[in-house]
């Protein structure tokens, strides 16, 4: 049994940067709102969308573990059991852009004049009837598991571990279904002629990555501040790295496979989407999403020594959650706007607000319970990991 070191308080710099971040998100918003509104809102879906993708994506981890039975990572679930407690701030910001500013979304104003499918899909208020299933669904599979994982270090029942073994098959079913859809409805709608089947498992990936990353990023970090030292090694750090290696090659892949086929096929109505995307300033940031979300991580993490370095770990980690923020910007901006790229106020606004929302939310939720499940079944060989 390891003592229970969870955090006393939040370190003094990071709650003076949530502060100075949260301020100048909130005057960005404010500003952008009377100023420059659609590509402010635009920015704002962006970054909601991103921070929910990091709750979703920690539950994912979470019940991909629990449904494999993988015992390596028990010492760490607590940091992405901390992440998912975004889910509900990121929903209620995605909820505040389909409520109040709605022309992001173009066919909402033109809903009379779609047809078949789409007249009866692309309908405004069975749009927010399912975005509310979905988020409901997500919370209550995320809320089931973390709460019989904190409650495992009460009663030690060992039977918890079984039953949320089940809950998390039970929800990656749903998730496959519910995220699909919502990755259609939230970002593919901003493009309404355009429509492309693989486009859920497309977003999977770059969420998934995203996620590896922060989880990453939050476990070295609660390393060096105290909770997660001695608990951490380099046999915990090599599966994180190659996961992470995994799904920014399975991105790449589906990438391509989305790219290829449409690009072979040329058929006008599937070619809208890429075209605005190939031409002008638009260009290089389409090939820069590449090389943050694929070559980087591909190269950097083939080699084995580089999955056990802390440092380099979390500089790749950085570049794929880089990557993953171009990658959001390539799918929403040019669909909502006819100019060229931009990256000012407007856009380094709503990120400084999602950093200090991210922060903020993730150690107050790393606060109500141990650093590392305390009476785990698989604890024990989660310390000793191929020791």
């Amino acid at each position: 049994m390891i003592p229970d070191r969870r955090l006393a308080e939040v370190p003094p710099s990071v709650t003076r940067l949530v502060h100075v971040f949260g301020l100048l998100g909130a005057a960005t918003l404010v500003a952008g709102a009377a100023l420059a509104p659609a590509r402010t809102w635009a920015n704002v879906l962006l970054v909601s969308y991103l921070l929910l993708g990091m709750g979703l994506a920690a539950t994912v981890f979470i019940a991909f573990t629990y449904v494999t039975g993988s015992g390596w990572s028990v010492a760490l679930r607590r940091v992405p059991e901390a992440m998912t407690s975004l889910l509900p701030f990121g929903a209620a910001r995605l909820a505040v852009v389909m409520l109040f500013h709605r022309s992001l979304f173009p066919w909402i104003g033109e809903h009379e004049q779609l047809t078949g499918f789409r007249h009866v899909w692309l309908d405004y208020r069975f749009f927010l009837a399912r975005a509310a299933v979905y988020v409901g669904t997500w919370l209550l599979f995320t809320r089931l598991i973390v709460r019989n994982s904190r409650l495992q270090d009460s009663d030690g029942d060992p039977a918890r571990t079984v039953r949320n073994a089940r809950i998390s098959a039970g929800f990656l079913v749903a998730f496959a279904v519910t995220f699909s859809l919502a990755s259609f409805d939230w970002i593919m709608s901003l493009t309404p002629e355009w429509s492309s089947a693989i486009f859920g498992m497309y977003n999977f990936a770059g969420m998934f990555s995203g996620g590896l990353a922060a989880i990453i990023l939050l476990v070295l970090w609660m390393e060096r501040l105290g909770p997660l030292q001695g608990v951490l090694n380099e046999e915990h750090l090599h599966d994180l790295g190659k996961m992470l290696f995994a799904f920014t090659t399975f991105w790449m892949y589906i990438w391509f496979s989305q790219y290829m086929l449409i690009w072979y096929a040329h058929i006008p109505e599937e070619t809208a989407y890429f075209v605005p995307r190939l031409h002008g300033n638009w260009e290089p940031l389409f090939l820069l999403n590449l090389f943050l979300n694929w070559v980087v991580p591909f190269l950097a993490l083939l080699n084995r020594s580089a999955k056990r370095s802390r440092s380099l770990l979390a500089k790749i980690a950085l570049v794929v959650l880089a990557g993953r923020w171009l990658d959001l910007y390539l799918m929403i901006l040019p669909s909502v706007t006819s100019h060229s790229p931009a990256f000012g106020a407007w856009e380094i606004g709503p990120v400084l607000g999602g950093i200090a929302l991210f922060l903020a939310v993730f150690f107050r939720a790393s606060r109500t319970a141990a650093p590392v499940p305390l009476r785990d079944p698989y604890l024990v060989e989660s310390l000793h990991y191929h020791h």
